[in-house]
């Protein structure tokens, strides 16, 4: 495969675990228990296949294990800035208690942001192409729009007096007409 389908394939993965998480963050709640009792584990997460990860990726590219100081310092603010992305999405979803709300504003604004800071960082954040504001705006936009009108969760509870209607057998009609009446 060439590097730009490995891109794809990972950041499609990212978005399927990513896109489970906040869903998932909200089932791993209990009733009348902390909301930060996941975030905990989220952490132990974190650090597990952050470590086994990195350490399988740096053998598996036969690197070495010295880091240069713009390596620790970056990787570390990255790091935290996961970390804090983890500990305000576990108050928006404790607080709102619902996910179907708060993911799309996650990854549109994440989005938003992620264009900013590399127009930002190339110094073209006013002259970038007109185009890549719209694309910016349209994924934000999509994003918003598909996740406001999406399933999301368990089914709801059928009403009793619905549930009894649909669960009655229907009969076939006793007489169908023969052929349908013509203008002719």
């Amino acid at each position: 495969m060439s590097p730009k389908v490995y891109g794809i394939v990972f950041a499609l993965l990212t978005g399927l675990f990513w896109g489970m998480y906040g869903p998932a963050l909200q089932t791993s709640r209990v009733s009348g228990q902390s909301p930060f009792k996941p975030f905990i584990l989220i952490g132990v997460a974190y650090l597990l296949i952050g470590i086994v990860g990195g350490v399988v990726g740096i053998l598996a590219t036969k690197d070495n294990f010295h880091f240069a100081p713009v390596t620790v310092r970056w990787g570390f603010i990255a790091g935290s800035l996961g970390a804090f992305g983890a500990l305000t999405l576990t108050l928006a979803l404790f607080k709102s208690r619902a996910p179907d709300l708060v993911m799309p504003i996650v990854f549109g604004g994440a989005t938003l942001v992620s264009v900013a800071i590399g127009l930002w960082m190339k110094q073209e954040l006013l002259s970038a192409h007109p185009m890549q504001y719209a694309g910016t705006l349209a994924v934000v936009i999509g994003v918003v729009l598909v996740q406001a009108y999406a399933s999301h969760g368990p089914a709801k509870p059928v009403d009793a007096s619905t549930a009894s209607v649909v669960s009655q057998p229907v009969s076939p009609p006793s007489e169908l007409p023969s052929e349908a009446p013509t203008d002719r």
